[in-house]
């Protein structure tokens, strides 16, 4: 297990919109530009093997994107290479992080200066929330997906650990970018489920509904 004293002060990052990763969770990705190619291997010379996962946030005036202030740092746990040279990764989530900076350099993939203070809880043991409903949040679920024409594995869902199941929700469903900075920014369990039940419902209400994530 990584403990704060190793996390390192500089990170790359990968800048996806709609991606995201919490700590403890697991996120697949599909790696083939060759800048993230380079991120990756470059990672993998490291102890720590952490890719940064953060939205990218557009600044007024400013060419290209910016980043949101609070992304989530990743472990590289397995890869592998498609015989057309690209790769299949996992991340497992290890903490967050604040962005205070970003670092110029030489490197085709960007990096920044991370923060860890403030987020020392996502180094520790699996999160509990003593007031999860859970056969409220399936109802709810129930009803999304009905009205999407979706469906799940509800045996597994109802037998998902309490924070397994609501990161997992979190990081699936196909909320907009936004949404998912404010499930990523949670400062707890019970805040990310109160969060992702309010998206459900707004969403049921008539907000903008989205697809889940395959």
């Amino acid at each position: 297990m990584i403990k704060e004293a190793d996390l390192p002060d500089v990170i790359p990052v990968f800048p996806l919109p709609g991606a995201l990763l919490l700590p403890r969770a697991r996120l697949p990705l599909h790696l083939f530009e060759p800048r993230y190619l380079a991120m990756m291997e470059d990672a993998l010379k490291t102890p720590q093997r952490l890719i940064g996962m953060v939205q990218p946030n557009k600044v007024p005036g400013r060419e290209g994107h910016g980043l949101h202030a609070i992304g989530c740092a990743g472990r590289i746990t397995q890869f592998s290479e498609t015989e057309d040279g690209r790769y299949m990764i996992t991340l497992a989530g290890i903490c967050r992080f604040r962005v205070t900076e970003e670092v110029e350099g030489f490197t085709p993939y960007r990096r920044i200066k991370a923060s860890w203070t403030g987020f020392e809880r996502d180094l520790g043991p699996e999160e509990e929330d003593t007031a999860f409903d859970r056969a409220k949040i399936l109802g709810t679920l129930g009803q999304y997906f009905d009205a999407r024409d979706l469906e799940t594995d509800w045996e597994s869902l109802k037998e998902a650990d309490d924070e397994l199941l609501i990161n997992s929700l979190s990081m699936l469903l196909g909320f907009e970018p936004e949404d998912k900075q404010a499930l990523l920014e949670a400062p707890s369990l019970s805040t990310r489920r109160e969060t992702l039940i309010a998206l459900l419902e707004y969403s049921l209400r008539g907000g903008e509904g989205q697809e889940m994530v395959q």
